[in-house]
């Protein structure tokens, strides 16, 4: 439990700095603490989904929902095939994906990053949103896609956190439902929630803090930075 208290903590912590990494950052430990891979994306959603849930109702009237709805609908139905997917995928198999798409998100952010513009087309959208399904469904980590676009379409940090973690609340809502419907909605789950909470509510007072002291272009370099170093991490595990 200490464990789950300090990871949580440090989740919700980068996910109030920087919009988004709950997932990348805690699912590091949860599929070792928990019975099955499934049940770790599980509680993984449901935590973020409360940082998120804090976060939406502050920034509420940033949201511009015309920038968010064609992107969000794309991630709801990709995330509700790979949750499909995850129920029969092997471990092993799941973690040498998760891998790769770690390994390629690094050496995205690594050399492309600044030389890649994203515009926030339909199209764009539609792509990003697909991916971040893909990766929301099998692994929990559906924001590295989405914050692409959302940092594209935002004129300040509050109106990319607002887009984010409207995203981010309404997209692990719906795949909690989804990994109901597969068995990973466990007692187990519901315990280590309970007792995780109100790490992220520390974390998140304490991203609050750093957040306020941040320039958009200064939570761009974050967001690409950790991205970064969230592959190197993968590759060295």
């Amino acid at each position: 439990m200490v464990t789950l208290f300090l990871f949580t903590l440090g989740a919700a912590f980068v996910q109030r700095t920087t919009g988004f990494g709950f997932g990348i950052f805690i699912m590091t430990v949860l599929p070792f603490m928990l019975p099955s891979y499934g049940e770790a994306t599980t509680l993984s959603g449901l935590l973020a989904a409360v940082t998120s849930f804090l976060l939406t109702l502050k920034y509420w009237r940033e949201i511009a929902w015309r920038r968010l709805l064609p992107i969000l609908v794309t991630f709801l139905l990709t995330s509700f095939l790979a949750v499909k997917m995850l129920a029969w995928l092997k471990g092993d198999m799941v973690r040498y994906v998760l891998g790769v798409t770690l390994i390629l998100s690094a050496v995205y952010f690594g050399f492309f990053a600044e030389r890649i513009k994203v515009r926030g087309t339909l199209g764009v959208q539609v792509l990003l949103g697909v991916l971040s399904g893909v990766m929301g469904g099998l692994f929990g980590m559906q924001g590295p896609p989405a914050v692409l676009y959302f940092l594209a379409v935002s004129e300040s940090k509050d109106r990319y956190t607002a887009l984010a973690q409207c995203y981010f609340l309404i997209g692990n809502c719906a795949m909690t439902v989804y990994r109901a419907q597969s068995g990973f909605l466990t007692h187990e789950v519901a315990s280590a929630w309970c007792y995780a909470v109100p790490a992220v509510l520390v974390g998140t007072y304490l991203g609050s803090l750093v957040y306020s002291r941040l320039s958009l272009p200064t939570l761009k370099k974050l967001v690409y930075l950790y991205i970064g170093i969230s592959g190197m991490v993968a590759i060295a595990s």
